[in-house]
């Protein structure tokens, strides 16, 4: 199974390199990524790929940086502060994609990542060109864990799912053809139970079932989830005890939400500690 004996050094937080980015409105992205695992207790740092004119009506403009900046971030990161964990997100295009893998190239061998296929926005504004999704392929095998969402699984796989049986399906096959576990998301799917499927490469699968919460301040779920699971391999855990947390998480901060803005509103990330999980 995935998961760290050490991170950080004996009594010291994981070190979480988020490659994500940037929401104007905090409610997703690299704003989302640093609270959760702040509030987790980890170590945020962060690589941003792209900045986004957004609010919770949607993304009003969109500019990727330039790969080589976005090396030039982790690599200052990695040579100075350590990595323990990286949680990747939105891309963008493929040179972000290509610098992403060069930047995994020089991490010890063994350390875990959490990729969060970003390419469509909770309002429904794509968030990444055909040759970023294409060089998603490229770069899952290099992962730990995958953490689609419906559409995204759909787009990764050419599959059409309207239940949990094709979800179930379509996340075996992308477990076996790239040798990485799959988080598939079933938030998509219709009905009051929320299904999620942990698939490793050989099969073998862990289902969370739970109460839908129904609501519209969803905004930034599978950004907080991602750097959830992150945080939590950072700190040692199993990665099905990583889901776990980060999934008491995101439902806690749903329930927290602030109700602001007049669209797909953000959770309240900021929980006290009687409210927080435990891990």
């Amino acid at each position: 199974m995935i998961g760290r004996d050490v991170a950080g050094g004996a009594g010291k937080p994981p070190r979480v390199l988020i490659i994500a980015g940037s929401d104007s409105g905090g409610g997703a992205g690299i704003q989302a990524d640093i609270k959760t695992v702040t509030m987790l207790g980890g170590f945020a740092m962060t690589a941003i790929t792209a900045i986004t004119a957004q609010n919770t009506l949607g993304v009003r403009e969109a500019m990727v940086l330039p790969g080589a900046l976005v090396e030039a971030q982790a690599a200052a990161v990695i040579e100075d502060i350590g990595v323990d964990v990286v949680k990747i997100g939105m891309l963008g295009t493929a040179e972000v994609v290509a610098a992403t893998a060069a930047i995994l190239a020089t991490l010890p061998a063994g350390t875990p990542v959490v990729l969060d296929p970003v390419m469509i926005a909770t309002s429904g504004d794509a968030l990444a060109d055909g040759g970023a999704v294409a060089g998603l392929h490229g770069l899952m095998p290099l992962a730990s864990v995958v953490t689609p969402n419906l559409p995204e699984l759909q787009a990764l796989t050419g599959r059409v799912i309207n239940d949990e049986g094709g979800m179930a399906s379509a996340a075996t096959a992308l477990a076996a053809r790239f040798d990485v576990a799959v988080l598939a998301k079933g938030g998509h799917l219709p009905g009051d139970e929320l299904v999620d499927l942990l698939v490793l490469p050989d099969g073998s699968t862990t289902r969370w079932s739970s109460a839908r919460i129904h609501t519209s301040h969803t905004h930034g779920t599978g950004c907080t989830l991602a750097s959830g699971i992150a945080n939590g391999l950072g700190a040692g855990l199993l990665l099905a005890d990583a889901v776990s947390l980060a999934r008491d998480y995101v439902r806690a901060a749903i329930l927290a939400a602030p109700g602001f803005g007049g669209g797909h509103g953000p959770m309240g990330h900021g929980l006290d500690q009687a409210q927080l999980p435990n891990g």
